[in-house]
């Protein structure tokens, strides 16, 4: 089982959403790096889900994949703010996942104090300059991050 870091802005999906839903796809990646990442994953992943664009950006939740990568839809469809005119059904190279919900933080985890946590330092969240939506956590990551919340 691999970790992994998802970015959402919460007026899209927030981890309240994904509670009430119970699972949802994770579509609209439209980064080479993080569509990667998202093909990288296996059913039963988890993820933290960081809050992001918004005035308390950090990590809300836990989740899991629960359907590997496949063909994002809203790359063919015209109507979706995340449609791509070069893709076609033949040659569609943006991906999405399924995810489910599995727990909501009593609080959030804010960008800035994960920024203090020396356990997290290597974090590609906290590094100067990253801006993926999708990003590996290591299982040390992974354990500091959950001891921490």
């Amino acid at each position: 089982m691999a970790y992994w870091l998802m970015k959402s802005e919460p007026y899209e999906l927030s981890i309240e959403g994904l509670g009430r839903l119970g699972e949802t796809r994770w579509d609209g990646v439209r980064n080479y790096q993080a569509r990667n990442f998202l093909r990288a994953m296996s059913v039963g992943d988890t993820f933290f889900f960081y809050h992001s664009s918004c005035p308390q950006p950090g990590i809300a939740g836990i989740a899991r994949i629960t359907r590997a990568a496949y063909p994002d839809p809203t790359a063919l469809d015209p109507e979706s703010p995340y449609h791509d005119p070069k893709a076609t059904a033949e040659k569609n190279p943006w991906s999405a996942v399924d995810v489910a919900h599995v727990q909501t933080l009593p609080k959030v985890l804010e960008l800035g104090w994960l920024k203090q946590q020396a356990a997290l330092a290597e974090l590609p969240l906290v590094q100067k300059g990253s801006r993926l939506s999708v990003m590996p956590v290591t299982p040390e990551q992974w354990a500091a991050i959950v001891a921490l919340s």
